[in-house]
């Protein structure tokens, strides 16, 4: 396997620490390709890049700017939530591919912001 040293600023060292032992899928992601097929060059353009839906979610509620009452209020979508469920039950029955415990993970990422987020909301 080959080994491969990147020079990034360190904010962005910081945030992807967590994912470091990730990096190889979330690569392969970016090229919008899965391991093993690597006989054919990868396109690679913003419209591959598959952002999972929550996320969106959540980016375009922050970047309207909102109150400290309005993130507090906060709540993702229904369609959000059934996908929560849906991959915590397949969690549970240990059927998730590894593009679904990515998924997964971002959920839990995304949940632990709001909740700072909430509580920095409700100390102002």
């Amino acid at each position: 396997m080959a080994k491969l040293t990147i020079q990034i600023p360190d904010e962005l060292a910081q945030r992807l620490e967590p994912l470091q032992n990730r990096l190889p899928e979330l690569l392969w992601r970016l090229l919008d390709t899965e391991p093993g097929q690597t006989t054919q060059q990868p396109l690679v353009s913003a419209e591959t890049i598959n952002i999972p839906e929550i996320y969106q979610e959540v980016l375009d509620f922050l970047l309207k700017r909102p109150t400290p009452e309005e993130i507090i209020a906060f709540k993702v979508s229904e369609q959000a939530q059934r996908r929560l469920q849906a991959l915590l039950e397949k969690n549970r029955s240990g059927s998730l591919t590894s593009m679904e415990i990515a998924e997964l993970d971002v959920y839990e990422q995304l949940e632990h912001l709001m909740i700072l987020l909430k509580a920095r909301a409700t100390a102002k």
